[in-house]
């Protein structure tokens, strides 16, 4: 008998007659009445493998269209790749740091490094999705970058006069505003970024993390370029803001290895503006020299923090579009990061980062890591002590 009520069950409901007698919930063979997923399991919630792909699940918006959403610290992705020299991939950049950040998430930010987590201060973190570039038009696509990171960066911050005031005192209108980290997307995106920088700090100095200059003189480094869009490149850009005034003569570099066409490039760089920290400089002079040697050049200046993933070493991120041997060791790049905590930092990016060469997200796992330490780098006051070692265990 019962298993002719489960067939007159299921053609009740074929032919869509009134099943009202008995409820969804139900059991038809029992008639125990199911709980539901909520009463039995609690909330939806995502395991770090599953749900939408923002940035250690944060909440996500789509703030260039939705004028309502606001922040203390915005996601910004930037997949642009066309202003590459070597290998492209980039613009799949964003979509590879997020899907890196997956085991992280808001309740877990605490790390002993920093002693602290970004998520627990009051502050707003939100995941602000991709600025929608197009890939036809370089003009076009570093014109709409510079429109959206501008329209971010006027954007109010919530609670603003209750809050801890990070930018208030160094913007030129005296207001506060919200600070983004970028996911490029080639090193090309710089340049948009420090012009819309410029609009509200004024000259920016830049601590620039990365393998290569990216100060050549377009005529110079690539003979014929000579039409503006050519110009824009990943390697050019430095160049092109000092020309337009965007950045001061207090930046510097750190983690430089490139090949040079000799001396006249480093004459070149250092008229650009720029002091150098080699790589072999962290065998040298040691870690703690090279955060004193930073810190000392950008002083209490607007600073912009701009890191290329070709710093480390390709063994340990290899998918990168211009790789060089012989490059720093992600610890090694995270310690110096933490070094620099309490500068007036008003951005950052992390670029460069081309999936298509990474062998199981080595590379993406380690760029949304240096994510969090940004974040963590922009709310801490002074450069933290190891909070919690297991020496304390001993």
């Amino acid at each position: 008998m019962k298993v002719l009520s489960v067939s007159a069950l299921v053609l009740c409901q074929a032919v869509a007659l009134s099943c009202s007698q008995i409820p969804i919930s139900e059991d038809p063979l029992s008639g125990t009445k199911n709980p539901s997923w909520k009463t039995k399991y609690g909330p939806q919630y995502d395991q770090p493998f599953s749900g939408p792909l923002s940035f250690a699940h944060l909440s996500y918006s789509r703030c260039l269209e939705d004028e309502e959403a606001n922040f203390d610290i915005a996601i910004l992705g930037m997949p642009f790749d066309t202003g590459v020299t070597y290998r492209p991939g980039a613009r799949f950049g964003p979509y590879a740091i997020r899907s890196g950040s997956r085991r992280q998430r808001e309740s877990g930010g605490y790390t002993m490094a920093w002693g602290s987590s970004p998520y627990d201060q009051g502050i707003k973190i939100l995941d602000c999705g991709d600025v929608p570039v197009s890939p036809f038009d370089n003009a076009l696509a570093v014109d709409q970058l510079e429109i959206a990171y501008s329209t971010l960066l006027e954007r109010p911050t919530p609670d603003a006069t209750i809050k801890k005031h990070f930018t208030r005192s160094i913007a030129k209108d005296g207001l506060e505003h919200p600070r983004i980290v970028s996911l490029g997307g080639d090193h090309t995106i710089v340049l948009p970024i420090l012009r819309s920088l410029n609009k509200v700090y004024g000259a920016i100095s830049v601590i620039h993390f990365d393998a290569h200059l990216d100060t050549w003189a377009p005529a110079g480094r690539y003979p014929g370029q000579d039409t503006d869009q050519s110009r824009v490149t990943h390697g050019t850009f430095f160049y092109l803001a000092q020309e337009e005034g965007l950045i001061s003569n207090n930046s510097i570099h750190a983690g430089i290895r490139c090949k040079l066409e000799g001396v006249s490039d480093l004459e070149n760089d250092r008229a650009v503006g720029f002091q150098l920290i080699s790589t072999d400089d962290i065998d040298d002079l040691g870690i703690p020299e090279i955060i004193r040697r930073i810190r000392k050049r950008v002083g209490n200046t607007p600073v912009y923090l701009s890191l290329d993933i070709d710093v480390i070493d390709p063994g340990l991120a290899p998918a990168t579009g211009t790789p060089e041997a012989g490059g720093w060791t992600t610890r090694e790049l995270k310690r110096v990061i933490r070094g620099l905590a309490g500068l007036n930092f008003v951005g950052a990016d992390i670029v460069e980062v081309a999936p298509a060469y990474d062998n199981a997200e080595i590379t993406g796992i380690a760029a949304a890591d240096l994510v969090h330490d940004f974040l963590s780098l922009f709310l801490a006051k002074k450069s933290p002590s190891l909070a919690v070692s297991s020496k304390d265990e001993l």
